[in-house]
């Protein structure tokens, strides 16, 4: 019985983090083969599925995810940038279920203004209130490990959300369903936010007191990314089944 729960966890979070890829290739979040999404598998969380080397967003199946662990040495088909930030961040933080790192364009604008912290300025940006952590200091690739130590630091106990600047965005969560939604919420308030400041008018924020409210009816709204994860997965299974192989 364990070993077929087992195989179920696995079967299930291969098509979840294979629909999250197709996804954020049709709502172009991605860029080249240059991002990378992980999830991981069992209950200590110790070993992780994650995007191969090379292979585009939008081609991406359930079988072509490699499975590994925080400990093992990458292999060839892992992005070494790719295991020096994610096999940290799952060794590091254990409520780090599923890790989406993408370099989405309004949120990486917004992460390449000086000093620029995110404003609470409609809805969807509120969900983020007290939630987002800066790193201010970009200093090339991440190619080892402790540069993935460093990242997972910066995000800490409390923090779902890592601004890279001038490069992009760490998004984290306990599901990939619960990832990829927030993921999607966070560049649509990017966008609003660059469409509004672009007017050149006062930017109208929302109070901290309603900021914090807003923030918490998010987080107790009932199943929201469940089920927009659950209609994502409708639209492929009919427009794209293949991504389940």
């Amino acid at each position: 019985m364990q070993a077929t729960a087992s195989t179920d966890l696995e079967t299930t979070t291969r098509r979840h983090l294979a629909a999250a890829f197709r996804w954020a290739a049709r709502l172009d979040l991605h860029e080249s083969i240059a991002n990378h999404f992980s999830a991981t598998i069992g209950p200590r969380g110790d070993r992780f599925l994650i995007n191969p080397r090379g292979v585009h967003f939008s081609r991406i199946r359930a079988s072509d995810l490699v499975l590994t662990q925080p400990g093992q040495p990458p292999g060839e088909d892992i992005d070494l940038t790719a295991w020096a930030l994610h096999s940290q961040l799952h060794r590091l933080i254990p409520r780090a279920r599923c890790v989406l790192h993408t370099h989405m364009p309004h949120t990486t604008a917004l992460a390449c203004i000086e000093n620029f912290e995110f404003l609470m300025l409609d809805q969807n940006a509120c969900r983020f209130h007290d939630r987002i952590a800066y790193d201010r200091a970009y200093a090339g690739m991440a190619l080892d490990a402790a540069e993935g130590e460093r990242v997972a630091g910066l995000l800490g106990d409390r923090h779902e959300v890592l601004l890279l600047g001038n490069h992009g965005v760490i998004m984290i969560g306990d599901s990939v369903a619960q990832a990829f939604d927030e993921l999607y919420c966070l560049e649509r308030a990017a966008q609003v936010q660059i469409l509004a400041l672009s007017t050149g008018r006062k930017p109208a924020i929302v109070s901290e007191q309603t900021a914090r409210l807003a923030c918490a009816q998010w987080r107790e709204y009932p199943q929201f990314a469940e089920l927009h994860f659950r209609a994502l997965i409708d639209i492929l299974d009919e427009e794209e089944p293949g991504y389940r192989d």
